[in-house]
């Protein structure tokens, strides 16, 4: 069965490959409507992301970003952690606080480009500001959410048997509200993996970023192409093996989901 569903996939993207070869052939060759190195290609992305391993370019590319990135986004946890705890004790803050924290996270992490360089310089700290600003806010918003909607009965019931507040946040209200902080956790990466592109590309020497605006400055557009499919290809992997699985193992423990 496993089988089956990987060549389906498999099939699935040989075929957008190929339809993707068409469309450059029948636009660029056939009816010249599209300059051939305005428009990326299979075979030239291919031979770009060859010669970007061999050389070394990709590794040390992808690597300085998962670092940055990871580096970031923990920070964004702590600061989200805090600021949804603060938001769900205080009602004062959950009525002030909140409204402003919702329309800030609704900023494109460009935004925090500027006070990035203003404030840090063209360094390593401007970016990961950049990641955390792109991200904290999300996760704060998700921790609350989750919180918020657990069933009142839980509390209720541990209160009943007398468990005091700090065993009732530790034994119910946070394993209560896990499946929703590992989806908030997951769309906070998803900022902080875009809000990561922004900052690289004002002052990294290396990253995803930086080799993204060298094949622009190079008009090399199966560079540039190169690196967004790798960028695509990073997020997923992510997504789908590290947050996805932590949550389906959480909704099987709970009988959310049924089990394989």
């Amino acid at each position: 069965m496993k089988l089956k569903k990987l060549a389906g996939n498999l099939f699935f993207f040989l075929g957008l490959i190929l339809l993707w070869q068409l469309f450059y052939t029948a636009a660029c060759d056939w009816l010249k409507l599209i300059k051939p190195y305005a428009a990326p290609n299979p075979s030239g992305v291919v031979k770009c992301l060859i010669s970007l391993t061999s050389n070394g370019t990709l590794l040390s590319a992808v690597t300085s970003s998962l670092l940055r990135a990871l580096s970031g986004f923990l920070i964004a946890v702590l600061i989200g952690m805090i600021l949804g705890a603060l938001i769900i004790r205080f009602s004062y803050l959950e009525r002030n606080l909140k409204p402003l924290i919702l329309g800030i996270q609704t900023l494109p992490s460009i935004c925090w480009v500027p006070f990035a360089i203003l404030w840090f310089g063209l360094t390593e700290s401007a970016i990961v500001f950049v990641i955390v600003m792109g991200s904290a806010f999300g996760i704060a918003l998700s921790i609350e959410s989750g919180i918020k909607n657990i069933p009142p009965i839980y509390i209720k019931a541990a209160q009943t048997m007398g468990v005091k507040p700090l065993a009732l946040y530790r034994r119910v209200i946070f394993p209560a509200a896990l499946p929703a902080f590992i989806s908030g956790l997951k769309q906070g990466w998803s900022f902080a993996w875009r809000a990561l592109m922004s900052g690289e590309v004002m002052s990294a020497s290396v990253g995803l970023g930086y080799t993204l605006m060298v094949g622009r400055d190079l008009a090399d557009i199966n560079q540039v192409m190169s690196v967004m499919l790798i960028i695509i290809c990073i997020g997923i992997l992510i997504d789908k093996g590290i947050f996805s699985l932590l949550e389906n193992h959480i909704l099987r423990q709970r009988g959310l989901l049924e089990q394989k």
